[in-house]
């Protein structure tokens, strides 16, 4: 469950280390966002050389959640921690890193995020 001022951790190389989100997309009652929804998030700490600064708003899908999915076979998944992975635009999926760390859930991939889920060393 993410949701307002979360802090997820970065699971690709694109030069931030840590986003605080600030919306979850999906309607103006939406409070929680799971895994493969896509929220808009501040850079709370970024590398100097990256491709994303300080401060800077970004859009990002979450990847890993610390709170259990459950899937339609009735099994659930849970992470140990809250990571997403930021992309170009709403329209546009494609990461702006071009390598993934860590694994990530293969609802990820049935959800469209192809290009993430081929750079993933590893779907759960």
């Amino acid at each position: 469950m993410i949701q307002l001022r979360t802090i997820l951790k970065l699971a690709d190389n694109s030069g931030a280390k840590r986003l605080k989100v600030l919306h979850v997309h999906g309607g103006s009652k939406r409070r929680f966002g799971y895994i493969g929804d896509i929220v808009s998030c501040s850079v709370d700490r970024a590398d100097p050389y990256g491709s994303v600064k300080d401060s800077q708003l970004v859009k990002a899908v979450i990847v890993r959640t610390r709170k259990e999915a459950r899937r339609e076979d009735g099994s659930y998944i849970r992470f140990d921690d809250n990571a997403g992975v930021i992309i170009e635009s709403m329209k546009n999926k494609d990461p702006v890193g071009s390598r993934i760390f860590g694994p990530i859930a293969r609802e990820i991939k049935e959800l469209g995020y192809k290009k993430i889920a081929s750079l993933a060393k590893e779907l759960i």
